[in-house]
């Protein structure tokens, strides 16, 4: 049958991230001084724009809108270049500094990564677009987080090197047919969690899917700690204000759940190769009840997924939850076209394309909430404000060095192929972590 969103536990209430009710009419209808756009006449220019979201998801959709806006009003033509998030990662200090830079390109947020560039000079400060344009105005605390480094490559203050136009967050998507056929409920809290998963695997179903070659089992981890966990553990691993213990309570519960699960069959040890692709397909063909991953798959599982009823709900029995302003633009030192890269940033920005972007499934940042009125649409944003709500949003694990993604994915298969403990597993990440971090404190 065809899919139909269920939103658990759903509240739609205003919060420090919630979609943000900028109106057309704010700006005289065209969104910020986008109207600048025209100002000039870039014909036969060429504006090299990388990305690496799906055309079928809802960045994807907006971005196209903003391309064939800015191509209509500026001239200029669009040179898109897609890539994939992890290559992007590993390459973007090596490319944005050489000449096949793109102009402008979408990165990945955080210490370890924008913030790491804002540090060594590889992407250029924006402080003068954020005042030409009004892109300040435009995003709520905490979203403006992601934004900003300092000379250290911290996120929060300094100046300004990306610009985030959507929100994300992780969630537990759900095969509400699944749990139907095996009469499980939904779960509602840690326990019912649990019982659930050994429910499904004594009918010889493995409840949950996931990654650990890439990021969802590592994202996984990290909403594990959470559970166990309050702002000030946060602001310790992310903003380094104190020492992380790595034997401390949040961090051993996550890695000695994580192990047990996988003993006890509630994740499968093909795992340990699966990338993120192979674990969302499996929950899209209706292979695993569960599958726990980012708001960025959302627009996609409603095109994709034709056979069954999904449902969506925050990881039952927690209060904090990765989650913060979406991937970031920013112009490359490199650029050969950094005018026109602002004014494409600005386009991406505007009303029309943050709606669309709103409608597709995604979380804008400056959209107008009458504007968005796709019942699937308001699930998602209903779930994302319920986490502002709580102030939940906790960024993600991979943020506080630049090598820590590739780090923790390794100790993530570790602990699948069952090569270490958690206490072992929890030693190899103190180790990695510890050897960047130390010198910042």
């Amino acid at each position: 049958m065809k899919y139909r969103i269920t939103a658990a536990t759903a509240v739609l209430a205003a919060g420090a991230l919630s979609l943000s009710a900028c109106s057309s009419s704010d700006d005289g209808g065209t969104g910020g001084s986008s109207a600048g756009a025209g100002d000039g006449d870039y014909t036969g220019e060429t504006l090299t724009v990388m990305h690496y979201e799906g055309d079928e998801s809802a960045m994807g959709i907006a971005w196209n809108k903003a391309i064939e806006i800015f191509e209509e009003e500026t001239g200029a033509t669009v040179d898109l270049q897609t890539t994939a998030f992890e290559d992007l990662n590993a390459s973007a200090q090596q490319l944005f500094d050489s000449s096949d830079a793109p102009d402008v390109s979408e990165y990945n947020k955080g210490n370890g990564t924008a913030g790491q560039l804002a540090a060594t000079g590889v992407i250029l400060p924006l402080d003068d677009a954020y005042e030409t344009y009004g892109w300040a105005d435009k995003l709520s605390a905490g979203i403006d987080t992601i934004a900003k480094y300092d000379e250290d490559g911290v996120m929060g203050s300094g100046s300004w090197y990306g610009v985030p136009n959507y929100g994300e967050f992780v969630f537990l998507y759900y095969n509400q047919d699944m749990f139907d056929e095996y009469g499980i409920d939904v779960p509602t809290d840690e326990a019912s969690l649990e019982a659930a998963m050994e429910a499904f695997e004594a009918e010889g179903v493995t409840p949950l899917t996931t990654s650990a070659q890439e990021y969802p089992m590592g994202q996984l981890w990290y909403q594990l700690a959470l559970s166990q966990a309050d702002r000030s553990w946060v602001d310790a691993y992310q903003l380094y204000t104190e020492a992380v213990d790595w034997t401390g309570p949040e961090v051993s519960y996550a890695s000695s759940t994580l192990a047990d699960w996988v003993d006890a069959g509630y994740i499968s040890g093909d795992a340990s190769g699966m990338t993120a692709e192979d674990a969302g397909l499996q929950f899209i063909n209706g292979e695993a009840p569960m599958f726990y991953s980012g708001s960025w798959w959302y627009g996609r599982m409603l095109s994709d997924i034709t056979d069954f009823e999904m449902g969506i709900t925050n990881w039952p029995g927690t209060t904090l939850t990765p989650g913060s302003g979406g991937n970031i633009w920013v112009v490359p030192v490199e650029s050969k076209q950094p005018e026109l890269a602002e004014i494409f940033i600005d386009v991406t920005m505007r009303p029309e394309v943050q709606a669309l972007l709103g409608e597709s499934g995604g979380l804008p940042v400056a959209a107008d909430t009458a504007d968005i009125t796709d019942a699937d649409a308001q699930a998602l944003i209903e779930l994302f404000n319920e986490v502002n709500d709580r102030d939940g949003l906790s960024f993600y694990p991979d943020w506080p060095t630049p090598t820590f993604y590739g780090d923790l994915n390794s100790v993530m298969q570790s602990i699948v192929n069952g090569d270490v403990s958690a206490d072992e597993a929890n030693a190899q990440l103190m180790d990695y972590y510890e050897s960047y971090v130390a010198d910042l404190r």
